[in-house]
């Protein structure tokens, strides 16, 4: 049983202050490249109605060539608070970006300096700049002179094992002009494997002002107060796990306000989001959206009677109507099961799939 610590409880009680803008929630929604556009933010805000959302990162050089915004920048004049995150390794093409992001109503700004994807590192941005110390403070200068809402940074602990520089980057990035850092307890090299070395933001906040969220193997309530208590971080910011479990947010926000565990949602109530994810995608992107949607329905489609078989079918979807038709037969089917006599060491689509993403 989850339980909170009075100290931890104290702590959390009061509003997270970025700058001068006040958020009533310490759970955040990661931004999430081809994720968190405006129909998954949308149903994550559902159940976490107070927490700061995040755009798919946007390329501030490719903003700065076209007259029209691209749409994973859109945001719904409603969902507030929102934050549009930006990457690139120039200043003034990013202090650019910032002024077109806050006129299209973002209440924050962010710069990505954590990705570690080769496409966006070998051009300088993400995660390379935690090599490049001097450009990521001055990317930080030049886009807090140019906008009047608070900078924030997510970035990683380093380069490599060898090449961790989290405390120095992390200074550097708050004597810039920095409201508020995330950190990912992870280096570049590591992607996303091994385990977030949350001891390394547990330093960062040691030697910071500024708020500093922890980010990285944050799959759960548990998980969730287990990395605010060793961290002392001022809040959570949750990634992968909420890829096909858009509750995870609001289950962490509701336990830390109120100290009681909400019931998860049952396999059915999973699919049933799943196909309103689905209808919502192809309502606001067309046929991409249908294709977009593939991976999203398989990342829902886990830890249930069937899981392995019914991922298989939503991988090749071609239409809405199909999509819908899988989902409403999987539904059905576990409607259907008598669990009082259901051999479980038996179905391997359930032992399999109990798993993280």
């Amino acid at each position: 049983m989850v339980t909170l610590s009075p100290t931890l409880q104290t702590r959390l009680m009061t509003p997270l202050r970025i700058g001068g803008f006040a958020v009533k929630s310490r759970v955040l929604q990661s931004p999430l490249s081809g994720v968190t556009d405006l129909v998954f933010r949308r149903l994550v805000r559902r159940y976490a109605p107070d927490s700061m959302m995040y755009t798919e990162m946007v390329n501030a050089t490719g903003l700065h060539y076209v007259k029209q915004l691209p749409k994973i920048m859109e945001v719904d004049p409603n969902e507030r608070p929102i934050s549009i995150q930006l990457f690139d390794c120039r200043p003034d093409f990013l202090a650019e970006a910032a002024v077109k992001a806050v006129e299209e109503g973002a209440d924050t700004v962010d710069i990505n300096m954590g990705c570690p994807v080769n496409k966006i590192t070998k051009n300088g941005g993400g995660s390379s700049l935690l090599r490049q110390p001097e450009v990521a403070q001055a990317i930080v200068r030049e886009v807090t002179k140019a906008v009047n809402v608070p900078v924030t940074v997510k970035t990683r602990i380093g380069w490599s094992d060898k090449e961790i520089n989290i405390l120095e980057f992390a200074k550097r990035m708050e004597d810039a002009g920095a409201q508020m850092i995330t950190v990912h307890g992870r280096t570049r090299a590591q992607g996303y494997n091994g385990s977030a070395k949350w001891e390394w933001i547990r330093r960062v906040k040691e030697i910071l002002s500024i708020p500093v969220i922890a980010n990285g193997d944050i799959f759960s309530v548990e998980a969730a107060v287990k990395c605010l208590e060793e961290t002392g971080a001022d809040g959570v910011m949750c990634s992968r796990g909420t890829l096909g479990y858009p509750f995870l947010v609001g289950e962490i926000d509701y336990f830390l306000k109120t100290g009681i565990q909400k019931q998860p949602p049952t396999p059915v109530q999973r699919l049933e989001c799943a196909k309103e994810h689905l209808q919502a995608l192809y309502e606001y992107k067309g046929e991409r959206g249908i294709r977009q949607a593939r991976k999203h329905m398989t990342w829902y489609a886990k830890g249930f009677i069937g899981a392995a078989d019914l991922r298989g079918k939503l991988s090749v979807i071609e239409t809405l109507e199909q999509g819908v038709e899988v989902i409403d037969n999987a539904i059905a089917h576990l409607l259907s099961i008598d669990y009082t006599s259901y051999n479980w060491q038996e179905d391997e689509s359930v032992n399999s799939q109990m798993v993280e993403v």
